[in-house]
């Protein structure tokens, strides 16, 4: 009888999920060939630190004498607006020493081995991240979402990987040095950076969150044990952090574009960015969010 219901689940669940994965591969398709969804302005944050993404996929330039660094490399169709913000910011894609990724997934790490390519650069992945890395997004724990992945639509060209980390790792480029804080939860091996940015006479920390998202899964909607405690781990790392400048892997999330318009009539073209509140805030709400889910399924097991 348990058998007959899962089966009739897994039938409802298939008839639900079809639709959504055709709606689903449109969009991402289309990302992809439209560069990761639309162009936005390049500009400085603050220092040495640059936005050259997406307008809600990010990426983020960290320059310095003796080469940059880049965060995140968008997804597959990406790369030449990102070699196009940082071109118009005056610098040069060849200079870009390190790639780094805050997680393996398709709109994060799909750009990666073309600015590689072009640049010469060198890959830096997390452990936890390395095998869906180099398997091109191909994950036994998308789910149904796997089948995006077996079609090609979500599937990357998978960069070479140059170095794995662990957490605490440091990445020196010259002067420029960022620390991994592995923040599990939306994949294995999420990695959320920080470094320091030399801003006038202020040095600022910048953290660059990755994800506090739950893994995408069709088949496993809810949290796992396993999933709670990795988010219960990220979410104390975050809170030890004192950052002053706010981000992460979709721009929407830190308020890129109010920031960018608040740069005109602030002060201090940076001071928009020091957010100390809202990174606060984002924190207490992923947690908020979790905290209901996880309460809502106690009730309703």
């Amino acid at each position: 009888m348990r058998g007959f219901i899962r089966r009739r689940w897994l039938l409802v669940l298939l008839g639900v999920a079809t639709p959504l994965v055709v709606f689903l591969s449109i969009k991402w398709r289309d990302a992809s060939i439209h560069g990761g969804q639309k162009p936005a302005e390049p500009f400085r944050i603050a220092g040495n630190l640059y936005y050259v993404g997406a307008n809600d996929v990010a990426s983020f330039l960290i320059t310095g004498p003796e080469g940059h660094v880049l965060i995140d490399g968008g997804y597959p169709g990406t790369p030449p607006l990102i070699m196009a913000s940082i071109a118009k910011l005056g610098f040069d894609i060849h200079d870009v020493k390190v790639l780094l990724n805050s997680h393996a997934h398709y709109d994060h790490a799909g750009g990666l081995a073309e600015l590689q390519k072009v640049s010469g650069a060198e890959v830096w992945v997390s452990e936890g991240d390395s095998g869906l890395m180099a398997s091109g997004g191909d994950n036994p724990d998308l789910g149904v979402l796997r089948l995006l992945v077996w079609s090609g639509l979500a599937r990357y060209p998978a960069p070479r990987i140059d170095h794995v980390f662990r957490d605490g790792a440091k990445v020196r480029v010259g002067p420029t040095e960022l620390t991994a804080h592995i923040t599990p939860g939306h994949t294995p091996g999420c990695a959320t950076w920080s470094f320091p940015v030399r801003d006038g006479d202020r040095e600022l920390l910048a953290v660059d969150v990755c994800s506090l998202g739950e893994p995408v899964s069709l088949f496993e909607p809810r949290p796992s044990a396993k999933v709670q405690a990795e988010f219960e781990h990220s979410i104390g790392v975050l809170r030890s952090l004192p950052a002053d400048i706010f981000l992460t892997a979709h721009a929407r999330e830190f308020g890129r574009y109010r920031k960018f318009v608040a740069r005109d009539t602030a002060r201090d073209p940076a001071d928009p960015f020091i957010d100390r509140e809202g990174y606060r805030a984002y924190i207490d709400s992923a947690e908020v969010r979790f905290r209901r889910q996880l309460a809502s399924e106690k009730k309703h097991p």
